[in-house]
């Protein structure tokens, strides 16, 4: 069995009270004093009643995260990150996912109520009304490319317009006329936003109606070789193809090289997201970066200020800029990947 807190004051000679203030941090200690309650606590086992100790500092050393999906590439980066973040300041996360299901949203934020400090968002679901109505009024939150109308939450968002029309940009530039989108989830922010940027810089640069180029997706492989699929039944075909992320990028790769069209002689391949394998796939994704794990841990590093500041805090809004990034499957004549900053609108 481990040792009690009272075990530990008595091989420590100090008081219950003086052990309590150095595992809950407060009050003035010694640095030898804390130095020799930590070190007989470590030889003795003892560990603080998580419950207990929650009690008394009214926090419970975790905060949330509430993602619309746990599958893929770009959500274990953005876990990395927040997990990354969090442990660097003493947190543990929990870690929940909403299927793009509304009910199943005010669910998750339900469970979560009284078990954590924080909580950042990640969900096209979770409007304004669902928060308030599942979640305390002081709880912090931080929204993660959510649409939520006002201010009243921090926000983190991506500059995912400006990313489209740079990869438009881009293309138009090595000649594309016909340039395809496939669109990712017709619910969710970020597609939203990279549908923009697509339709505008297609209409500003190439004067071009671009319905009959835009392909159904869903962010995942799948949707991604079905458009591929798709691509091949158009007549007259494009010549490039912009996916709204590098999931269904490669999901149209397969499709084309499994019909034997050669990319990017044939036909230019483009994402957005620069997940990890992207820069390994044949031939290598050109695609727009955005420091996943980076963002993860933003949202955390801005929650844990937002717990440290309280109620009275001013709400920070903020935007983070997309990089270009040129590798073979564009077609560009380049000796190694390019990196293009700034792609805004």
């Amino acid at each position: 069995m481990s040792a009690t807190i009272k075990e530990v004051a008595r091989a420590s000679g100090v008081s219950v009270a003086t052990v309590s203030r150095v595992f809950n941090q407060k009050g003035p200690i010694r640095d030898e004093t804390r130095q020799r309650i930590l070190e007989v606590a470590g030889r003795l086992g003892y560990s603080p009643h998580a419950m207990a100790r929650s009690l008394i500092t009214k926090k419970t050393g975790t905060v949330g995260v509430l993602l619309p999906d746990l599958y893929g590439e770009f959500f274990s980066e953005v876990i990395r990150g927040v997990d990354l973040a969090a442990r660097h300041d003493g947190y543990h996360i929990l870690v929940s996912s909403s299927h793009s299901d509304r009910s199943e949203v005010e669910a998750v934020l339900r469970a979560l109520r009284g078990r954590i400090d924080g909580l950042v968002v990640m969900s096209p679901e979770a409007d304004a009304r669902v928060l308030e109505a599942n979640l305390p009024e002081t709880l912090p939150i931080v929204l993660l490319n959510c649409r939520v109308e006002g201010t009243a939450f921090d926000s983190i968002n991506i500059d995912n317009e400006g990313g489209a029309r740079a990869m438009v940009r881009h293309l138009a530039g090595l000649g594309h006329i016909r340039i395809a989108h496939v669109k990712g989830a017709p619910a969710n922010n970020d597609a939203l936003e990279r549908l923009l940027g697509y339709r505008e810089e297609m209409r500003t640069l190439l004067h071009e109606d671009t319905e009959a180029l835009e392909i159904a997706g869903d962010f995942n492989e799948e949707s991604g070789y079905r458009a591929g699929k798709a691509l091949l039944r158009m007549d007259p075909r494009p010549t490039a193809v912009f996916a709204a992320n590098d999931a269904m990028a490669l999901g149209v790769l397969s499709a084309l090289q499994e019909a034997g069209l050669r990319v990017p002689e044939e036909m230019a391949v483009t994402g957005f997201d620069d997940i990890p394998i992207a820069r390994y796939l044949t031939p290598p994704l050109t695609t727009v970066r955005l420091d996943i794990a980076d963002l993860g841990g933003l949202a955390v590093r801005r929650l844990l200020e937002a717990i440290a500041e309280g109620e009275d805090r001013e709400r920070r809004h903020e935007t983070l800029p997309t990089t270009l990034v040129v590798r073979g499957s564009c077609g560009a004549q380049i000796s190694q990947p390019v990196s293009i900053q700034g792609g805004g609108s």
